[in-house]
Parts: structure tokens; sequence; C-alpha cells
């Protein structure tokens, strides 16, 4: 007799020789999701211990999910993320089947569930303590009422839910007095009132994200009486001023990060208060938000464990920043991106106080020299640089950073006066992991060449405008750096289908982005989808040879695509093409435009037959040539369309 899955005996094979223990470890090892189902179809052994030991569920499509949790019984994680529609029989249905498993569902993504399926889920699953409802802007107080019977909760997420108000949140405070986190970016309708209901009630709360809510100084002095409140958020806070701050010299003691990006009524006065009360920040950030003045750098010497400066778009001096090389003696992370201001007499002096730097950010900062460089060279224990379109730098200064620096595991050198003598200087990083030299026109098939040999945990390389390299180049890097997973040869015109062989080498691949290379074609693109299976974002705009056939097989083997897009705006993709697109599984994006071989007929029934769409974006000819109800029939399944009236380019 068979033993049923749900109570499988040991297999009559050689593998029975293993304990389950040993055979579970294995099927953990496999983190690709069509390995585990090969091992689970093994026998009816490994297909029972697979559905067992699974804990999380990233349905498709929510029509499936009581015959998956028929199968799967010890789920503790759902995400709906890659669903456009989840209905509340669908929340009913998982409400009831993992009733005294389910620990966190996210529905951030999803639209039509009501409070009616929120309220099945928070009575019926006791276990229930994380809450993703992002982006839910048709839920209301009614929603909030039915989140608060959760009462184990400790993780909430509802940014941009903008019909939610006080009385909401209050009811949450109330209700779920377990509260860790708690994100509510873009909740337009709460303000102090329900937030200082969160501060009374929740007095675990450790991260909590206000972003652009509508709050003003009167709930300051309640989040401070917090007493474990570690991680607080206060981006775009525009009711906040200097004389709110002041209740923090009442102490925060426990806050190690902070964040008042785009606060732009907040002076450097008013930060020192923020000094003097939070002795225990860690972490600071302050972008597009004050002048970096010697009053602000003053205050800073209150904080001896502050590690992160982030002042991204602030106007800066020289004298603040020597100011901050000086007070900051903890400091490990510093970002100056778009800061203006930045010279090398400032930049030179801070770093000389901090040759322990780890991570550095100065794009944009144009004023800067070699002399920054010499600088920069002595932090020998910098782990990632970003110097975007650091015009005044010099290419021989380069090669003086890949000399010194050998720890980089993060480089970033788009738009600059980079060369292939530049990038073989860096040939001693071996622990570089990402390498974004865009728009570097100088660099060749030679530099990437001898950078590939030597840099092999590669993951992402970004090759955008560099017009010089072509399949030699690319072949390579295929070749040497086995663990790509993202790769931008955008506008790289001299690459060939040779280049889309030669990275299907890479089974780690998972986006590409490629757009404008007109020697591409479908044969190319077939022989990354048969080698590729990973891919999950494509862009192929103005591929232009790339046709049906290439789409066909990208049908056939790229089970992955979803989220970001595919898009095949000027490809010669017909409607045999888009027939395709239903077998790409979970294909949430699509871009359409100037495809001259598409009918509407054929258009209307790969649309109808892709069930997870979520946004398409089509030429605006093509919104009178649709039915009507095959548009109201895919809005209705949360589909959104983006129609554009655009010429056709080149």
């Amino acid at each position: 007799m068979v033993s049923s899955p749900s109570t499988p005996s040991a297999p009559l094979c050689a593998m029975s020789v293993l304990s389950k223990e040993i055979l579970l470890t294995i099927l953990e090892k496999l983190m690709d999701a069509s390995d585990r189902k090969s091992w689970s179809l093994v026998c009816r052994y490994f297909y029972a211990l697979e559905s067992q030991h699974r804990k999380g569920l990233k349905p498709r499509c929510s029509d499936f999910l009581p015959s998956l949790l028929g199968r799967y019984r010890n789920i503790q994680c759902v995400d709906f993320s890659l669903c456009p529609r989840v209905s509340d029989e669908s929340l009913l249905a998982l409400s009831r089947l993992c009733r005294s498993t389910l620990a966190s569902v996210n529905l951030s993504q999803p639209k039509f569930f009501t409070h009616v399926g929120i309220s099945q889920l928070t009575v019926n699953c006791s276990s229930l303590v994380g809450i993703d409802i992002s982006n839910g802007t048709h839920l209301t107080d009614v929603a909030a009422e039915a989140i608060s019977k959760a009462r184990n909760l400790q993780t909430l997420r509802m940014g941009r839910c903008k019909r939610i108000t006080d009385l909401g949140i209050g009811c949450i405070a109330v209700g779920c007095s377990k509260l860790r986190t708690l994100g509510l970016k873009w909740c337009l309708g709460i303000g102090d009132l329900g937030i200082g209901l969160v501060a009374i009630k929740c007095k675990e709360l450790r991260s909590l994200d206000l972003s652009y809510v509508q709050i003003t100084e009167a709930c300051i002095a309640s989040l401070v009486q917090l007493e474990y409140l570690e991680d607080l958020i206060l981006v775009g806070c525009f009711g906040i001023d200097d004389d709110g701050l002041k209740v923090l010299k009442k102490g925060c003691k426990s806050l190690k990060a902070l964040d008042m990006s785009n606060c732009q009524n907040i002076s450097p006065s008013g930060l020192s208060y923020l000094a003097n009360g939070a002795t225990s920040l860690q972490q600071l950030t302050l972008a597009y938000c004050t002048h970096v003045s010697d009053s602000l750098t003053y205050s800073l010497r209150n904080l001896p464990k502050l590690q992160c400066i982030r002042l991204d778009g602030c106007q800066v001096t020289c004298s603040g920043l020597k100011g901050i090389g000086e007070c900051c003696t903890s400091l490990r992370e510093l970002s100056l991106c778009k800061c203006k201001g930045v010279t090398d007499d400032g930049l030179c002096s801070l770093l000389a106080k901090h040759k322990e730097l780890k991570k550095l950010d100065i794009t944009c900062c144009r004023k800067i020299t070699c002399l920054s460089v010499v600088a920069i060279a002595k932090c020998k224990q910098l782990s990632s640089l970003k110097m975007e379109s650091c015009s005044s730098v010099s290419k021989e200064s380069f090669k003086l950073i890949g000399e010194q620096l050998h720890l980089l595991e993060e480089l970033d050198f788009t738009e600059n006066e980079f060369n292939d003598e530049g990038l073989r200087s860096f040939t001693r990083c071996s622990e570089l992991t990402s390498l974004k030299i865009g728009i570097c026109s100088n660099i060749t098939n030679s530099g990437l060449i001898h950078i590939s040999g030597s840099c092999q945990k590669l993951i992402e390389l970004d090759l955008y405008r560099v017009a010089a390299v072509d399949d030699t180049g690319i072949g390579a890097i295929a070749h040497n750096c086995p663990m790509l997973q993202k790769v931008n040869m955008s506008y790289c015109t001299r690459i060939t289908d040779d280049s889309l062989k030669f990275l299907s080498t890479c089974q780690w691949l998972s986006e590409l982005e490629h757009r404008g290379c007109p020697l591409v074609s479908s044969a190319g693109l077939a022989a990354l989808a048969v080698g590729c299976r990973l891919i999950c974002k494509l862009d192929i705009k103005k591929c232009n040879k790339i046709g049906d056939k290439g789409i066909l097989q990208l049908g056939r083997f790229s089970q992955n695509l979803k989220q970001a897009s595919i898009n095949l705006s000027y490809c010669s993709v017909g409607d045999v093409g888009l027939l395709a697109l239903p077998s790409m599984g979970c294909l949430q994006n699509l871009n359409l435009l100037h495809m001259g071989g598409v009918s509407a007929q054929g258009l209307e029934i790969a649309l109808l037959s892709c069930a997870c769409l979520r946004n398409v974006k089509l030429n605006a000819h093509f919104r009178s040539l649709l039915s009507p109800q095959v548009l109201e029939h895919m809005e209705a399944r949360g589909c959104t369309f983006q129609w554009r009236d655009k010429p056709f380019m080149l």
C-alpha cells in the first residue's frame, strides 16, 4: 500500500539510509525554487517532506490559495505581492486553513480586499504577529478597527493608507499594545492625536516611521517617553520645527537611528537639542534638511556613538566638514551626495581624522580634485566608494584608489574620466561585488578583461553607454564572474548575440538591461532564456532585431519574470510573440510602446491570458481599438493602464 503524503514512510531506495533530518538539510541547501520542486518530485516521500517543511508561500494568483494550503499545512508567512487581486474569500480561506500557524501576511500590493477579510485574519489567527497593508488607499478606519483585534501583533506597515485617521490608529494603539514596528508613511489622515495615543499605549515600540505624516511638535513630547524606541523616521514632517525639538533635551536615550530628511523647518540650533538628549544615537540622516555649519558640528560633540551621517543635498561649508572630522570620533559612514560646498580643503581635513571610514558617498561633488583622492586613498578600510560625476577628478587620480584600497566591495565611478589603466589598478580588489562605470567613454574591452580575471565575486555590473565595449569584454566578464546577478549594458551598441550567449552561462543572472542594442536579435535572447532561468527583470527596448522567436523562447524558459517589467517597446514583436507572455508565470509589468506588428486582437488575447498583470503601458491609439469589456475586466482584476501619446523615436 502506497503511503499518503501526509504520513510519509521512508522510500525503498538508496536514499532510505538517510535520516529525515539529513534529507531536510539537503532541501534547505536548495535555493532555487525550480530545484526544490524537482527535489519534491523524486518520490512521494520527498514530496511529503517538502510539503511539511515549507514555511513560506508567495502565490501568483489568490484563486489557487485553497489548493496550495491543502498541500502546505505548516505555512507561517504568506506574501501576496505577486497577486494583483486578493478577495475577502481568499483571506477567509487563509484564516481557516492556517488558523494556528500563520504569523505574517503581506497585502501591500493587491487590491479589492476589505476590512471583512482583514477581520477574518485577525480574529482567527491568534499567532499573527506581522501585517503589511501598505498602499491600501481604499482602506478606512473600519479596516484599522479590524486590525486592532490582532492582540499579539508586533509589526504593522500601513504606508499610504491615506483614508485612515486618528480614530483608526487609536483603535490599533489600544488593541495592539505589543507593537514593536509601526510604519505610517504618507498616512495623511493621521495627526498628533493618533500618534499621541500610539506613544501612550504601545510602550514596546522599537521602530516608528512617520514620514510625511501631518504631525507637529505637540506629539514629540509623547514620543520621547517611549523608552525602547531605537529607530525614528520623520522624513518630510514639515510641522516639526526647532521648538518641537526642545523636548528632546529631556532625553531619548534609547534612540539609535534618526532620519529627518526634508524637514525644512529645522535649523542647526534646533538639532542641538537633539544632540543633548539622544546621546546613544548611531545613525543620523539630515538629507535636504539644513545648512551644515559650525553650530551643527559643535552639537555633534555630544553624540559620541555616532557612526553614520547622511547629509545628501545639504549646503556644507569647509569649516562644517572640518568640524565633523573633529567631533564625530566614531564615524564609519559618511554620505555627502549632491552636497553643495564640498571642497578639497574640507573633505581632506575630515578624512585625515577618519582613516577608519568604511563607506563614503561623494556623488556629484564636482569641486573635489586629485587632492581629495589622495586623502580617500589613505582610508584603507573603505568597502564602499561612490564618486559618480566627480568631473574635476583626473583620470590619473583614479588609479591611486585601486592601488591603495583593496577591501572595496562597492564602487561607483559613473560618468567620470575613468579609463582602462584606472580599471587595471583595481585588480587587487578581490572582494569587489558591485562595479558601476556607466558613461565612462574611455573604458574598453581591455579594462574589462583585466578586472574580470581578479574580481571574480562580481554580482552587479553597470556599463550603461560604454560604447567601446563589445562581445570580447562581455565574454571575459561572463567567463570569469559566474556569480553575476545584475548587468546593465544598455546602449552598448557594439554588442551582438554573442554577448547574450556568453551571459547565458551565468546561472544566477536575474536582471538584465540591454536596451538600445541594435545588433542583438532573437537568437541571442533565446540563448539567454535557456541558460538564465532566474531572469526576473528584462529591458530590451529598442532592440529592433528581437522578434517573436526570441519572445517564444523567453516564455518557454523564463518562469521568474515578474515585478519590475519586461520592456518590449520598439521591438519587432508581433501577435505570435505576445502569445508567449502568459507562459512567463507571474509577469506583472509590461511596456509595449511602438510595436507595429501588434494588432488589437492579439493584444487583447495576451492581456486576458496574463493573470498577474498589474501595470501595462500602451500607446494611446490602442485605447479606442481595445474592447471596453476587456479593459473593464482587466481593471477589475487589478490591472492599471498607462496610455502614452508619444511619437515614435529611434
